[in-house]
């Protein structure tokens, strides 16, 4: 870790932090914070994702759609309207409505090949915003004069790399430059999450070895085709037995990676240096 010590971090004059959770625990809350208070540079890397990695994507896929519409193709065909993603920090949902959901296209549904299409754009589109860190931290503070910098990630990083293993390039990318911090929801975050993510489900991206086993077991036991499956309830079903699936590469990050900190404790976090101090305490003395 590039702070071995507490007394290093309270002495470092830039603080880089790379931010690890399950969606829902706090990391886009506390990046916000942290940029608020006007010493911090905030990336976000499904921002990044959206715009610069999967930014054509997403409006090809909109413009695909308008062009079913006689009235829409007309004026496309003959550039009198333009059709953009409006894209932000707050609304990313231009990323996961692109990603879509599979099973019955009646219901909304995508073909599971074209799901699986998708979802590999996006974990090539993750990979290279994630690499992407470094460069961001140097321009925030060489252009904008940042002294701090924090790494907003998404809750599929972990699909994405070997904890176990010291050479992983994306996880030895960050940790040579930021500290990894892992907020670690317990069991009641967990039902919590799950109760949320069945009222207003949306699509998830996965290991594709993990998805595939999911999907042909939903239609083992379900005895359905394809085609006929609700889309949200496959991703219902799937949610709980993602995060079980996440819980241990997570952990296996902060153990070899980085430090961990319970969501119980970011929640009394009110500002920069409630922040400073949380992983103070959190590392070393």
């Amino acid at each position: 870790m590039i702070y071995s010590t507490s007394q290093d971090w309270r002495a470092a004059a830039s603080k880089r932090v790379v931010i690890f959770a399950m969606s829902g625990l706090g990391k886009t809350y506390l990046s916000n914070m942290l940029r608020d208070s006007g010493s911090w540079f905030h990336y976000s890397v499904d921002y990044r994702i959206g715009t610069r990695y999967m930014g054509e994507y997403i409006e090809d896929n909109a413009k695909r759609e308008a062009m079913k519409v006689p009235f829409l193709r007309e004026l496309l065909m003959s550039d009198s309207i333009f059709i953009g993603s409006n894209i932000s920090f707050e609304n990313l949902a231009p990323v996961s409505t692109y990603l879509g959901k599979p099973g019955d296209p009646d219901k909304g549904g995508l073909p599971f090949e074209e799901y699986q299409r998708r979802q590999d754009q996006f974990k090539g589109a993750e990979t290279r915003a994630l690499l992407d860190t470094p460069y961001f931290a140097e321009r925030a503070q060489d252009l904008y004069g940042y002294p701090n910098f924090v790494c907003d990630t998404g809750g599929s990083i972990c699909e994405w790399v070997d904890p176990n293993d010291p050479r992983d390039p994306i996880l030895k990318t960050l940790s040579d430059m930021a500290l990894m911090l892992w907020i670690k929801g317990d069991d009641s975050h967990i039902e919590d999450l799950i109760a949320r993510f069945d009222k207003a489900p949306k699509p998830m991206s996965y290991q594709p070895q993990f998805l595939l086993a999911q999907w042909q077991a939903y239609l083992e036991e379900f005895a359905i085709a394809p085609s006929k499956v609700d889309p949200d309830a496959f991703i219902r079903w799937t949610y709980a037995k993602a995060l079980a699936h996440r819980q241990p590469l997570y952990d296996a990050m902060a153990k070899n990676w980085g430090i961990t900190i319970d969501a119980a404790n970011m929640v009394t976090v009110r500002d920069a240096q409630d922040f400073e101090d949380v992983i103070a305490a959190a590392l070393p003395a």
